[in-house]
């Protein structure tokens, strides 16, 4: 279910999001090898399509995505900025060094004009040690 605030027509609507929690290892892609699954979490979203009020939004007008994470849900208290939303339309961001317990997630988007989304639906994940 795709949760949509309406606080703007020209606001993105929330990315698509599966945010893919893996464990992290095994892949081929170099920059993946040799993670550490125990510490991180392997976050993986497609691109918005849409604002909400339904307009097409093209990957160009995409600024940046803006991970917030924490060990409390309701207080997401780190934040990671990737530029150039634009360059792919599949994402992959890996979370590294992250300490035991339950970590919380949620993908925002910013297009060019500096408008945000709503948070996507959060996911979670346990590190154990």
């Amino acid at each position: 279910m795709e949760l949509v605030i309406k606080l703007s027509n020209a606001w993105i609507a929330p990315i698509a999001l599966g945010i893919l929690l893996t464990g992290c290892g095994g892949s081929s892609d170099p920059t993946y090898s040799g993670l550490d699954s125990q510490t991180a979490a392997m976050l993986s979203w497609s691109a918005p399509r849409s604002r909400v009020n339904g307009e097409g939004i093209r990957m160009a007008e995409l600024d940046k995505y803006i991970i917030r994470y924490g060990t409390n849900a309701g207080a997401l208290d780190k934040e990671i900025i990737i530029a150039d939303a634009q360059k792919d339309a599949h994402m992959v961001y890996v979370v590294r060094d992250l300490d035991a317990g339950v970590w919380y997630f949620t993908i925002l988007v910013q297009d060019s004009g500096g408008l945000l989304s709503a948070p996507s639906e959060m996911v979670s994940k346990e590190i154990e040690f």
